[in-house]
């Protein structure tokens, strides 16, 4: 039995349906008693030696962690200061860091610290005070949180040699397009990248091929560079919604790629329905100001194998009524769509 138990994959596709994830978590008092091998003030389950927990214990500071320690649990604390030392005795060994909930400061935060882990695989560091992202220098890194910070800055180059990356969390934060130009150049597999509630002008530059799911709701983006997508020949999931797009600042075709299954452009300024590729399923254009329905947006021509695959489309709060939709609809949206009017 593993400490944390939600394989990468499964967390994947948690993402794809619901903005919000977080990790699986057994507290230690429902796994026995506590090993020998452990800081006094937390608990290390006899069943899991590797796995020590000290969520949610009022802890200002990071406590020494002995050998043997993978897996380090310091959620809903106090945490203001990561001294020198702490991790000492597990560099080369520590794989999980969860920190999420507490009160840290870049500046509190002691170099040999975190800067000296070569093993770690996740780094949870959500609703803390960071101003720019902490990264280990460890190469097996997968999976990187840094949610609800105040980080203004993402230097380029800080995962150039992270290859292993699949996942990085950036939701509410202060990143500017300008803050992030450049910052996720390395990771040549991430497949996951969500800078939702952030102050973008523009979807980040310069994310790899190998993405899968990108996530910018809750920005300040007024238009998509033509082409933008072609360079993302894998994206299955995008939003793009609660931002200010407009019709000027869609090129015709940037959406229609095969590749898209899910397009979220809801809560925006557009006042007609974007091109879109007969393969996607799932169309958001809720609460914009679109006056018309025309089927070219879905259906550049119909035949007995040519003809779209929406299965959801979102219209309500926008200029349009069913009554707009022309007669031979039915010839294109063949599947059977949930067309939301009101």
């Amino acid at each position: 039995m593993f400490p944390l138990r939600v394989p990468l994959l499964a967390a994947l596709v948690s993402l794809a349906l619901c903005q919000y994830y977080d990790y699986d978590y057994q507290p230690a008092s429902q796994l026995g008693p506590s090993g020998p091998n452990c800081n006094q003030e937390c608990e290390c389950p006899i069943n899991f030696p590797s796995a020590m927990y000290c969520d949610g214990r009022k802890l200002k500071f990071v406590p020494v962690v002995p050998s043997g320690i993978k897996y380090l649990y310091l959620q809903n604390n106090q945490i203001e200061e990561i001294k020198a030392g702490v991790f000492d005795n597990v560099t080369d060994v520590l794989r999980w860091l969860i920190l999420d909930k507490n009160q840290i400061t870049n500046a509190k935060i002691a170099k040999g610290t975190i800067d000296k882990l070569t093993s770690l695989e996740k780094l949870f560091f959500s609703y803390n005070n960071l101003t720019e992202p902490v990264i280990p220098p460890s190469k097996s890194l997968d999976e990187l949180k840094i949610m609800h910070n105040k980080l203004t800055k993402f230097p380029s180059g800080l995962l150039t040699d992270k290859e292993n990356l699949t996942s990085i969390n950036l939701q509410h934060n202060e990143l500017t397009s300008e803050a992030i130009a450049g910052a996720f150049k390395g990771p040549k597999k991430l497949l996951s990248l969500d800078v939702s509630h952030n102050k973008l002008k523009k979807l980040p530059a310069g994310v790899p091929s190998s993405l899968e799911i990108l996530y910018a709701d809750y920005n300040d983006i007024d238009s998509v560079g033509a082409g933008y997508l072609n360079k993302l020949p894998v994206l299955q999931y995008l939003r793009i919604s609660h931002n200010k797009l407009v019709d000027s600042g869609i090129p015709a075709g940037v959406f229609n790629v095969t590749s898209l299954v899910e397009l979220d452009l809801s809560f925006n300024k557009l006042q007609s329905i974007p091109e879109v590729n007969e393969l996607l399923e799932q169309l958001y254009l809720q609460a914009n100001e679109i006056n018309k329905f025309d089927l070219a947006s879905f259906c550049k021509y119909v035949s007995p194998v040519s003809y779209s695959h929406l299965k959801h489309l979102r219209l309500d709060a926008n200029n349009v009524t069913r009554s707009n939709m022309p007669p031979d609809t039915v010839n294109c949206l063949r599947h059977p769509a949930d067309i939301m009017f009101d």
